[in-house]
């Protein structure tokens, strides 16, 4: 125990009761290594071979001199006196040393990736007719007819394993790339089956994940049917639709949309309403979805009093079959992965570390996919996961002392997404959801029990039909309620403000986020310990 120090003269004898414990410090140490990430993936998807590795030894040179440089000033502070601080070099040295090896690291896994996505025959069959065979691993989209009275297109992923090309000189070749898929919305295969099709291919700008895109009009052969385990989370993705079946319109279209991210259902007027009341996130597979199994994992372990490693495992394996279930898409590992740091920060006590787990995360999952670093899906998912960890924790624990904490997290969530997301949103939509806070506030209480008891239904249909009926009217309610919820928002006057466009309004609102998250926690001051300094 170390004697309490006495208030500052001049300041009121009650400051040091008022602040309470003394804030934790956020660790952001890692965030310099996060932003190294994220260049050298956009840099090393986006510009040709040989300017890649130009920048990589670029890199590689600077992490030598600053590396030297930064360990001579170490040494030159520790042997001269003076106020200076040794450990203050020591952490900067670190964190510039690091950085820059997690970019040269993220540039040579980048590279050779892309290299591998090159390698195949594309450039040369490129406007060709060719066959592909090849494994699914998207989930289809519907689009638009290209023309009224057209039959409906979907667009889907697959990962080729085989291309055969059908002119006058037939060959075959091995080849691993995605290639993105666009045909008939009414032929399209189950997820992880192994298909054979024919169309003409189109290759794809570098920068995209796809390769080519193969444009056909064919049948789709299916040479293998999916594993046992796809079957079966195909089985209750199949069940949800039959049990939302008979539910009213809304509940009808949202119910396999908020269980397991199938959104075919959704017609256009309610996905304009979800989008404008700023309810979108709640149809997609998104962190929070992962977020809340991990969390009613997480209770119902420690209701049973397990120890601290088994509660791991088993939230581990609940995250794995919800992975499993929406099929293992990159952004659905992303939404697992970011949904798990959210948990972190919110049950596990730690919220002044999950900055540094959240930083983990994102190079991870850059240096296994660089691509992610040019999807807008993955910017969201970071900066809601970020908004949670940094700004939403805090303004839970400020509020809880007058709202209780679970009213002031209902409250914090949607405040601290709203703050940290809307600049990137208004990039795609120049316009600004008015009635967001209050409507994902008003929709929170009924998102747990759409989600897990329309899970439920979707596991118990094959054993117990009428249970799983009881369970998906209860969890059709709670969507009927999202639902009127979105469009009661959405009527409201004023409910999309139009915006600024482009750098200037991303910037104006960032700034107004930047004064609001200020004005919310005033420096210094926290409630019951939340982070009110940051450790560089």
């Amino acid at each position: 125990m170390t004697a309490s120090t006495p208030p500052v003269s001049g300041a009121p004898p009650d400051d040091v009761s008022r602040s309470g414990p003394p804030a934790a410090r956020i660790d952001l140490r890692l965030f310099p290594s996060l932003g190294a990430a994220w260049l050298a993936a956009v840099v090393v998807v986006r510009a040709e071979a040989g300017v890649s590795a130009r920048i990589a030894a670029a890199v590689a040179m600077a992490l030598m001199g600053v590396g030297g440089s930064l360990v001579h000033r170490r040494r030159r502070a520790r042997s001269l006196p003076g106020p200076g601080d040794p450990r203050r070099v020591d952490r900067f040295a670190g964190a510039a040393v690091l950085a820059l090896v997690v970019a040269t690291f993220t540039m040579a896994a980048g590279s050779g990736q892309v290299a591998a996505r090159d390698s195949g025959p594309w450039v040369r069959l490129a406007g060709d007719e060719v066959r592909l065979e090849g494994r699914v691993t998207g989930d289809a989209i519907r689009l638009p007819p290209p023309w009224p009275g057209a039959p409906e297109q979907a667009m889907w992923g697959m990962t080729t394993l085989v291309v055969e090309t059908t002119g006058a000189l037939p060959s075959r070749q091995v080849a691993r790339a995605p290639v993105r898929v666009i045909g008939p919305a009414a032929d399209v295969p189950p997820f992880d089956a192994v298909v054979l099709l024919q169309g003409r291919l189109r290759l794809e700008p570098r920068g995209e994940r796809a390769v080519a895109t193969l444009l056909t009009s064919d049948d789709v052969l299916v040479v293998r049917a999916p594993p046992p385990w796809q079957r079966t989370a195909q089985g209750v993705r199949a069940a949800e639709h039959r049990l939302a079946a008979p539910l009213p319109r809304d509940a009808r279209a949202l119910l396999p949309g908020v269980t397991v991210g199938d959104t075919s259902g959704v017609d256009e007027d309610l996905r304009d309403a979800l989008r404008a009341s700023g309810l979108t996130h709640l149809t997609a597979v998104s962190g929070a979805h992962f977020s809340l199994v991990a969390t009613l994992t997480v209770v119902a372990a420690g209701l049973l009093r397990m120890p601290r490693r088994a509660r791991a495992g088993v939230v581990v394996g609940a995250m794995a079959a919800m992975v499993l279930l929406v099929h293992p898409s990159p952004s659905v590992v992303r939404a697992a992965v970011m949904g798990l740091v959210g948990v972190w920060a919110m049950l596990l006590g730690r919220p002044a570390r999950a900055p540094a787990a959240l930083a983990a995360a994102v190079v991870v999952l850059l240096v296994l996919d660089p691509w992610l670093a040019g999807e807008i899906g993955f910017v969201l998912s970071v900066l809601a996961t970020a908004g949670i960890v940094l700004v939403a924790e805090p303004l839970t624990v400020r509020w809880s002392t007058r709202l209780g904490r679970p009213l002031a997290a209902t409250l914090a969530v949607p405040v601290a997404a709203q703050v940290v997301c809307g600049p990137v949103v208004v990039v795609l939509t120049p316009s600004f959801a008015t009635y967001a806070i209050p409507a994902n506030v008003l929709a929170a209480p009924a998102v747990a029990p759409a989600t897990v008891l329309g899970l439920a239904a979707g596991v118990v249909e094959p054993w117990c039909a009428p249970l799983a009926t009881v369970l998906a009217w209860v969890a059709g309610a709670a969507c009927w309620w999202i639902g009127a919820v979105a469009r009661v928002a959405a009527g409201a006057p004023g409910a999309q403000l139009a915006w600024l466009p482009g750098a200037l309004g991303v910037g104006v609102l960032g700034l107004s986020g930047l004064c609001v998250v200020r004005l919310l926690l005033p420096r210094g001051r926290t409630s019951g310990g939340g982070s009110a300094g940051t450790t560089a």
